[in-house]
């Protein structure tokens, strides 16, 4: 009869995605293959989030151990599974035919097929969030799986950041027109399951309204188009995202869309309005080198090598600068913000560390981090700080995250409800009607 206890072998990314991921798997036992070690020793020495799970992990299966010997497995706690630390044993040659012994990914499938060979009557998963090594594994008639524990379940909660309501009373529209543009929930909407800071398009044959809930959710305001910076907005998202991010009571803002649909452009004008809310105005993204390559390779000193990583975020500070002729007091103003180290432009990973107080931070490209990269900035933020992420979550560059398991999908799904953040999805392109175009068609 089959044991009811799977066997889960550990690819090394899963543990450097998440150093706790051996209390994820309830009762079923776990696997760390000796060559797993290995590769967490190359990760041990920086300041990095790699290198914070590699230590992480390894003094956990240290402090489990304790003075026991990995024979059998050590208990991972009540109600969990064993942890087995697994030393290579002969290649199989049933794979030395196909795969290289060189190779790590190689090691570590060996060690999942002899567990396999060595337990007929378990079921023996290969974890990796490599999906190459996953192909590998089921291609030698091996079980794979992705880790999925932080992985988002539904992605509507993205897509569908506010409302539309077609009949609404007109007595209710009209007086959202007049002062002070704010009034209780109206009886229509009760029940309506409204949360805080949501937004909502209202209309009837008429005549039409924005509108946002309060964080309380207990009254609804007009939501009124207006510029920052020189920057208008050209649509309703967009005028949705504005009012949040010029809004003080919300201290945390996630845009999602695609390119061109203006996300960056609408952070750094509203950062650009509101200044004076703040000490400094960070602008950061993750550098994610191209085929996940060092960007050591790149020729040049670090500003050289970092230029092209960096050069987006200028762009859209072109674009707002244009907006003013260059005698004019907001052209020079960004050019003394610069100067002055007030607006800064800059990896994410040189603003480790900063101190976090009455800061406007802008997190670019956020689909790029991992959920525990997203925590760690969002537990750094100080008094006074505003944080807004924004990213396309079907354009990832990051070879072991996807639109479920990325920090950004995973930060919108956890906030949502909460008073202090706002989330807005841009679905409509603004960049050009040419650009639009591609991004539908193409």
């Amino acid at each position: 009869m089959a044991s009811r206890k799977k066997l889960f072998v550990l690819d090394t990314n899963v543990i450097l995605h998440d150093s706790s991921c051996i209390r994820r798997f309830e009762e079923h036992d776990i696997v760390v293959p000796i060559t797993v070690l290995e590769e967490l020793d190359q990760f041990k020495k920086g300041n990095g989030t790699l290198n914070y799970h590699a230590r992480e992990f390894l003094r956990e299966l240290d402090h489990l151990s304790g003075d026991r010997l990995f024979d059998g497995g050590v208990p991972i706690g009540e109600g969990l599974g064993r942890v087995i630390v697994r030393f290579e044993q002969r290649f199989d040659t049933d794979l030395a035919a196909h795969f290289s012994r060189k190779e790590p990914d190689h090691l570590i499938l060996n060690t999942a097929y002899q567990c396999a060979k060595e337990n007929p009557g378990r079921k023996v998963v290969v974890v990796s969030k490599d999906v190459n090594l996953r192909m590998k594994a089921k291609s030698i008639g091996l079980f794979a799986e992705d880790y999925t524990n932080d992985h988002v379940r539904d992605l509507d909660t993205l897509e569908e950041s506010y409302r539309v309501y077609r009949d609404m009373p007109d007595d209710v529209l009209l007086r959202l027109y007049e002062e002070p543009c704010e009034l209780d929930i109206p009886e229509c909407l009760i029940g309506e399951g409204l949360g805080p800071n949501e937004y909502l398009i209202l209309q009837n044959h008429a005549r039409s309204a924005l509108a946002a809930t309060d964080p309380k959710a207990l009254r609804i305001r007009r939501v009124i188009k207006q510029a920052a910076y020189g920057i208008t907005p050209r649509n309703a998202e967009q005028t949705f995202a504005l009012d949040a991010l010029t809004n003080p009571q919300i201290q945390l803002v996630t845009i999602t869309g695609k390119a061109g649909t203006g996300k960056t452009l609408l952070a750094l004008a509203a950062a650009l309005e509101t200044r004076k809310l703040f000490r400094q105005i960070f602008l950061a993204r993750p550098v994610v080198p191209l085929s996940n390559r060092d960007m050591g390779y790149l020729p040049g000193d670090v500003n050289s090598k970092l230029d092209p990583y960096m050069q987006p975020l200028y762009d859209n500070l072109a674009v707002i600068k244009d907006q003013f002729p260059e005698s004019s007091g907001k052209h020079v103003k960004i050019d003394e913000l610069l100067t002055e180290n007030k607006l800064t432009i800059a990896p994410l990973a040189y603003i480790r560390g900063r101190s976090l107080v009455r800061i406007f931070f802008i997190v670019d490209e956020a689909q790029n981090l991992t959920p525990h990269e997203v925590k760690t900035i969002i537990t750094r933020a100080g008094e006074g700080t505003k944080l807004v992420f924004t990213g396309d979550i079907f354009q990832i560059d990051h070879p072991y995250l996807d639109k479920y398991s990325n920090g950004l999908s995973y930060l919108v799904q956890n906030m949502r409800g909460q008073p202090l953040h706002a989330h807005i999805n841009l679905v409509r392109g603004e960049r050009s009607e040419l650009a639009d175009l591609a991004s539908r068609l193409l």
